[in-house]
């Protein structure tokens, strides 16, 4: 499996589970895009130090090669990802009738 497939099947996985499974839906909202560019801006920045100094490396024959500010496109999508799983779970998580709804005693 390339990373390519991989990030694309974690996106996919990540908008089943916050649209779904957890029912979260927070790529609904305008929160969620309204903040999202501010972690995309860091994630450009710490991903293009790391690409742009040759810190870390990828095999050709795994990406698709399409790159914003050093990051492959798949990096991104994979952030994407990770961001909307960890957020779709502390959403759950403090929403009324999830595990944490009420404060424990």
């Amino acid at each position: 499996m390339t990373y390519t497939v991989a990030a694309c099947v974690g996106v996919a996985l990540a908008v089943g589970v916050d649209l779904l499974v957890l029912r979260t839906r927070l790529l609904l909202g305008v929160v969620f895009w309204a903040t999202y560019p501010i972690i995309l801006g860091f994630q450009l920045l710490s991903n293009g130090i790391l690409t742009g100094r040759g810190v870390v490396r990828y095999d050709p024959g795994t990406i698709i090669g399409w790159r914003i500010i050093h990051a492959p496109v798949e990096d991104l999508l994979f952030g994407f990802a990770m961001v909307l799983v960890t957020l779709s779970l502390w959403t759950w998580h403090r929403a009324p009738g999830g595990p944490r709804a009420t404060p424990p005693r």
